[in-house]
């Protein structure tokens, strides 16, 4: 006698992998054969805070400061945009394609709000690093106590 057990959580996540599997086709046609690369884990990101700035890294190898645009779009939305180019083959084939190429944008939301005037980014060895200074009502400050 075989015995099958049911397993909802299983099937469950098998459907989802599927799913995501068959989104992940529809979103990757007209880009060549990208499967299995995410448009939305490109450019890697770091973020971390210090008590007066933020800063955020992104990985972009290949790219120059021409392919980049760093915008705010509001108080502490960081929105890093641009556009890999994909190379030319000259007579050959691809075998194999893993770097995505084309048009992205990642977002990032940050935890506080941000002087927008003040943001500066530099790019070197492929990672762009952007300093975000904090609004001056959130930077710790020091209070003087005076005596009597």
């Amino acid at each position: 006698m075989i015995s099958l057990r049911y397993r909802p959580l299983f099937d469950f996540q098998n459907e989802l992998h599927r799913l995501q599997g068959q989104m992940n086709d529809v979103f990757a046609s007209g880009r060549g054969s990208l499967r299995g690369v995410s448009p939305y884990q490109f450019p890697l990101l770091n973020a971390w805070e210090t008590s007066d700035s933020y800063y955020v890294e992104a990985e972009v190898p290949g790219l120059a400061l021409e392919d980049l645009e760093i915008c705010m779009a509001d108080a502490n939305t960081l929105a890093i945009k641009g556009q890999r180019k994909q190379p030319e083959l000259a007579g050959g084939q691809w075998h194999r394609q893993e770097r995505a190429f084309g048009l992205f944008e990642r977002s990032f939301t940050l935890p506080g709000a941000v002087d927008a005037d003040e943001v500066d980014a530099s790019l070197k060895h492929g990672v762009l690093t952007i300093r975000l200074p904090k609004t001056p009502e959130l930077r710790p400050r020091k209070i003087e106590v005076k005596g009597t």
